[in-house]
């Protein structure tokens, strides 16, 4: 029987770039062998090729759509081969499900960015900021359906790891304070009693009003719509997963507000500095906590 390596293994999701990137590079840093992964193959070698002139070796790349099950599957068997087993899982690669005008947007509200992108200023953002409801429908099958589809394909390899982790890369967008809709609000606070199916529910209910244009009438976030709901299912996805699971500790995290493609290259913190929350929950010792929201270095509030 072939020896399982004792040194940490780790697949960070969209790590080509941005939040990702630096990701990888910091668990690298810390002594772990890292998967990088990315769509698109060229991107992703360059990526690897970056981390090599930075000084670090222990780093491959796999190509991976996470929204392809097939792409999902080869990584998971390429995992299996090389390493025989799993310790973290970083769940990063995520789409805005919005189109923006950029030079509009850096100007509005002097500059402020998403930090002004609330509902009172929706209709300020006509032209600014659309969501056409194909890129909402494609920012859940990202964000929400390829973190869990890459979940279940790894955690077989999660269990074979002494000290598994699960960080899903998420966003203080998806804090229950963004949905007006209470039924909605406290089923996802509710959760003892919240499954995976009933978010299917709630995702199929979102989609079906961004469709029809009845996000107002029905309570839920009137811009960035998509990806505030994405996220608040993943922070719920986050919680089952840590009940059902007492032997990996899945948790989700807030990284900031980082200048990145996916902010516009608005906000305050560096890829670098996005990075430290993420690369710390990854790292928690075993007697960390389990199922909880880090609003960056802190544990927050859903």
């Amino acid at each position: 029987m072939e020896k399982i390596s004792s040194k940490r293994v780790a697949v960070v999701t969209g790590g080509n770039k941005g939040i990702g990137l630096e990701i990888c590079r910091q668990l690298a840093s810390n002594g772990v062998t890292v998967v990088v992964t990315a769509r698109n193959e060229n991107r992703g070698i360059e990526a690897i090729e970056n981390l090599k002139v930075s000084g670090h070796d222990d780093v491959v790349f796999h190509q991976l759509d996470v929204k392809d099950p097939m792409s999902v599957g080869r990584l998971a068997k390429f995992v299996e081969s090389q390493f025989k087993k799993l310790d973290i899982l970083v769940n990063n690669a995520a789409e805005s499900g919005i189109i923006v005008q950029y030079d509009e947007f850096r100007a509005f509200k002097d500059g402020a960015g998403y930090e002004q992108v609330f509902d009172e200023n929706a209709p300020l953002l006509t032209g600014i900021l659309e969501q056409p409801y194909d890129l909402g429908e494609d920012c859940m099958r990202t964000n929400y359906y390829g973190t869990k589809g890459v979940t279940e394909a790894f955690l077989p390899l999660l269990h074979l790891s002494n000290s598994p982790r699960i960080v899903n890369v998420s966003s203080n967008y998806g804090e229950l304070h963004w949905i007006h809709n209470e039924k909605v609000k406290a089923e996802f606070q509710d959760i003892d009693t919240l499954n995976e199916d009933r978010i299917d529910e709630i995702i199929e209910w979102f989609l079906r009003d961004l469709k029809d244009n009845k996000l107002s009438e029905n309570g839920w976030p009137l811009t960035v719509a998509a990806y505030k709901v994405s996220k608040a299912a993943i922070n719920g996805y986050t919680r089952i997963l840590a009940r059902k699971f007492g032997n990996i500790l899945v948790n989700c995290v807030h990284p900031g507000y980082v200048i990145t493609d996916i902010t516009s290259h608005t906000g305050h913190l560096t890829p670098e500095e996005g990075a430290r929350a993420p690369v710390m929950v990854a790292l928690l010792s075993d007697d960390g906590p389990s199922g909880v929201y880090f609003n960056q270095m802190n544990i927050s509030s859903f």
